[in-house]
């Protein structure tokens, strides 16, 4: 339905545009209350003995102070301010959030302004006409809160895309991290696997001159050349190794590796600070992608207001305020206002309303499982972490007593193969045995650190902004 109104005196449009403007803040919502669904862990986690029980939390801990190392500090930076992925986060965030702009504009009425001067033939003349104003079109009442439900859902899904980004930041933080310290590791496997091919190079000429002159046999001279062709090996898979590391590292940083890094710390000195543990409930949704995952749950809730509210009907409204004369000298003395309603109630639509409701509520079920999978998915690595810091301690302990006795084995077998006491076998299997556990020890120092910046990372930290430094 409609109608056109022209009104002179301009007391009258306001008095028109206050109850207008009050039906616009009494509008009602249908979109449902909304409660968080309880989270469906266990109510502590295991071996939280594991961890320290005071502390700042992980997530009250920027990542500059859980991380101290100088050259870590640096190439984290660096990465923060090139990774393309990370800018393509936050480029999301402010694409959503030009979408939360247009539909908090729909809130309000678009008003333009011009001018219209037409010229008609009439009667042997021209009838002219000029006319100069404000105009309003087809500007939605939202009595029953549609257009509100939909701003609602796109502040959910903007909060949800910047909940991501930071999800994002906090999986680069760690993966610098983790791939820095894998570099580390890979130098430290290098060099002890380069000494002991030196050593093995030295061993095979001194069990070839044995063979020569007759004292060793040629088992001992076979076991020789293949365990220095098994060292080379090594060398050479822990090179390439090394180098996709570091290939991966340039990926992260989105440039080259800085020339002018400090120098970086052996591996055992590398230690990460302990972060307490708290219970799941207060843990958990404090991770960004946790968050991230309830507010597209507020979105798809949202999105059920609006569903509803299409049911009802929909009122639009168009007006104009401005003057008109028939000469451009007169434009000012003569006011005209207009106003047009319309009202649409749905009657048939074959069940389209009804679609998009039951889709809504779907889509909200689907965020719902989606909010659960991801608490229990945030659960499952904080467990898994805590277990790594229960057990990694103690592993690395025992196996850095079998490195050292190995070692010591190791410089026994020497003394004696020089001594003409033991063969060579003896002492090439004893320089097998101390390899193996000193690099043990190498990977086992970098899983314990890995693990500390799993913990860290799962625990929440490393969203917010870095400390003053």
């Amino acid at each position: 339905m409609g109608a056109l109104m022209k009104f002179e005196p301009m007391s009258t449009l306001a008095a028109a545009a206050t109850p207008v403007l009050a039906m616009l803040l009494s509008a009602c919502s249908f979109i449902p209350t909304y409660e968080r669904p309880p989270a469906p862990v266990a109510a502590t986690f295991p071996d939280a003995a594991a961890a320290p029980g005071a502390g700042t939390a992980a997530a009250d801990m920027p990542w500059a102070e859980f991380i101290t190392d100088a050259r870590l500090r640096v190439l984290v930076d660096t990465a923060l301010k090139n990774n393309r992925d990370l800018r393509i986060a936050t480029l999301n965030v402010e694409q959503v959030r030009a979408q939360l702009g247009l539909a908090r504009a729909d809130l309000l009425p678009t008003v333009g302004a011009g001018m219209v001067a037409s010229s008609t033939p009439s009667g042997g003349g021209n009838l002219r006409s000029t006319s100069a104003g404000l105009t309003v079109s087809n500007f939605e009442l939202d009595l029953f809160g549609r257009v509100k439900s939909l701003s609602q859902a796109a502040a959910a899904r903007y909060l949800a895309s910047d909940e991501g980004r930071r999800a994002a930041q906090v999986a680069l933080i760690a993966a610098v991290a983790n791939v820095e310290l894998a570099l580390r590791a890979d130098d430290e496997l290098l060099r002890i696997t380069e000494r002991t091919l030196a050593s093995r190079e030295d061993a095979l000429k001194l069990v070839r001159v044995r063979f020569d002159g007759g004292v060793s046999a040629e088992p001992e001279l076979r076991t020789a050349d293949s365990l220095l062709a098994a060292a080379r090996a090594s060398v050479a898979a822990l090179r390439r190794q090394r180098a996709v590391d570091q290939n991966a590292m340039v990926l992260l940083l989105g440039q080259g590796v800085p020339a002018d890094l400090p120098a970086a710390a052996p591996l055992a000195e590398s230690a990460l600070p302990a972060v307490p543990v708290g219970l799941p409930s207060e843990v958990l949704l404090q991770r960004p992608d946790i968050r991230q995952a309830e507010q597209q749950l507020m979105a798809a809730n949202a999105n059920i207001g609006a569903a509803r509210a299409a049911f009802f009907p929909r009122i639009t409204l168009t007006g104009s305020a401005g003057f008109a004369s028939s000469s451009l000298s007169g434009l000012f003395d003569n006011t005209v206002y207009s106003f047009t309603g319309q009202l649409l109630q749905p009657l048939f639509d074959a069940g389209r309303n009804q679609a998009n409701l039951d889709a809504a509520r779907a889509g909200r079920e689907i965020a719902v499982a989606q909010y659960e999978k991801a608490i229990q998915s945030a659960f499952r690595e904080v467990a898994d972490a805590l277990a790594g810091r229960a057990t990694l301690g103690e592993q690395l302990a025992a196996q850095q007593v079998q490195a050292d006795a190995e070692t010591r084995r190791l410089a026994l077998a020497d003394l004696l193969f020089q001594g003409g006491i033991a063969s060579a076998l003896d002492r090439l299997d004893a320089e097998r045995s101390a390899l193996a556990a000193r690099q043990a020890v190498v990977q086992l120092q970098l899983a314990q650190q890995q693990n500390a910046v799993l913990l860290y990372r799962v625990l929440g930290g490393g969203a917010g902004p870095a400390a003053a430094r």
